[in-house]
């Protein structure tokens, strides 16, 4: 239910070809849109409960059925009533299907995608990482438990309701794995996709992967959450690729200055190449990052003692003190250290990266060894665009004869195809 940018259009369809649908749910407002659907607020005519509805074009550009699209269709709503009911994982309520449209209609999770939720913050500390990891995981767990594997796990596939509960969805690219069997079909988002599932493009007998990519992608997931950036980023897909499979990323200063030993040890351990030493969601949820919780009842359990209260709130009340002088004896920033360097200036560089995310909707050149005076450059997002699909297709065809293309059934999700 990833919002993305597509070509279908907006209207709603003929009353007349969905009347199973209308005569129960009212259609409000757009969402989101996708390549080959449009997501929309509904409500139930009969309870007035809102939910969002998935409105899945089954036509192509020349008004042909796409039964591929059908049955990829029919795939993720097959895994959805198999794993109904895990609380981390988003609930599929109805289905209605015409000869031209299908409608999924799940509960609404108005806070929208955890993406989104990202650009408005930057980045999270290490206790929230921790609830939406812990999350995430569990819901990883389950559909490993249940012989799934996801494929496509990303912070646009990852939805928040009110309260920030984690909610996965997406599973247009899951499936099942039987008796030990591997894939070996490239499926995914560049930047989260597994070593070993792009390995399968260039090695013809490489024996495939499993349910590890998911874990994989967790990592890669992990350390965007804590660092405000993903850790294989570059605007040339290639170089990008080839760090994934050789693995080369870092904890650069200062993005992980504050941040534990214990979050980079997990992220380290998720973020391995070989996928048999790489942990496993349950191996994951038992990681010392997870034990650090504030357990409260303790402190409750204490009987009261008038002299250590007394003691604690005289601390606290010399502590604000303290806090509140240094309100007023920060050091002055100097211009020339400003306009010299401005990124390496804390307070300066979270304005920064905030107004990167309102104005390119993504991050932008926020890796080490990366340019960043592009972020001031004047020209428009279109422009930047289409000089980078020409970029990187020069580079696909003279360097490694691989293009990466678009799947049609996922807006940012991409295969790589040989070029003759």
């Amino acid at each position: 239910m990833a919002v993305m940018d597509g070509e279908k259009k907006e209207e709603l369809p003929d009353i007349n070809t969905a009347k199973e649908f209308y005569s129960k749910y009212e259609p409000k407002e757009i969402l989101g849109r996708g390549v080959s659907s449009c997501v929309r607020r509904c409500v139930d005519k009969k309870t007035r409960g809102e939910f969002a509805v998935k409105i899945i074009d089954l036509t192509d550009g020349s008004n042909k059925i796409s039964e591929e699209l059908r049955q990829v269709t029919h795939n993720e709503i097959n895994i959805l009533k198999e794993v109904s009911g895990h609380v981390h994982i988003i609930e599929l309520v109805d289905v209605f299907e015409t000869s031209t449209f299908i409608f999924l209609i799940f509960q609404l999770l108005k806070r929208g995608e955890l993406f989104d939720y990202l650009t408005e913050v930057v980045k999270f500390g290490e206790r929230q990482t921790r609830s939406t990891m812990r999350s995430l995981l569990e819901a990883v767990a389950y559909l490993h438990s249940q012989n799934i594997v996801h494929r496509d796990l990303k912070p646009e596939n990852i939805l928040l309701d009110d309260d920030l509960n984690l909610h996965l969805s997406d599973f247009g690219f899951s499936t099942k794995i039987e008796n030990g069997k591997y894939f070996t079909e490239l499926y995914g988002t560049p930047g989260y996709m597994s070593p070993e599932m792009l390995k399968c493009t260039v090695d013809e007998h490489h024996h495939g992967y499993g349910v590890e990519i998911d874990i994989w992608a967790c990592g890669v997931i992990m350390y965007t959450l804590l660092a405000g950036a993903p850790p294989f980023w570059h605007r040339r897909q290639m170089i990008m690729l080839r760090r994934i499979m050789e693995g080369q990323y870092s904890f650069p200063s200062p993005d992980w200055d504050d941040i534990s030993e214990s979050a980079r040890d997990l992220v380290s351990k998720m973020l391995v190449v070989d996928p048999t030493k790489r942990l496993t969601a349950e191996m994951a949820l038992a990681h010392p990052f997870f034990q650090q919780v504030e357990d409260t009842s303790r402190y409750s359990a204490k009987p009261f003692n008038a002299r250590r209260k007394f003691r604690v709130a005289v601390h606290t009340i010399v502590a604000y003190h303290r806090m509140a002088a240094q309100v007023h004896q920060h050091r002055p920033l100097q211009r020339a250290v400003a306009a010299r360097d401005p990124y390496s200036v804390k307070c300066l560089r979270r304005i920064i990266d905030a107004s990167a995310f309102r104005i390119y909707g993504h991050w932008v050149k926020k890796a080490a060894n990366q340019n960043r005076a592009t972020l001031f450059e004047n020209s428009s997002r279109a422009d930047q665009r289409r000089l980078q699909e020409l970029e990187e297709f020069a580079s696909a065809v003279n360097e490694d004869g691989l293009l990466m293309c678009p799947i049609s059934s996922a807006g940012n999700s991409l295969i790589p195809q040989s070029v003759s």
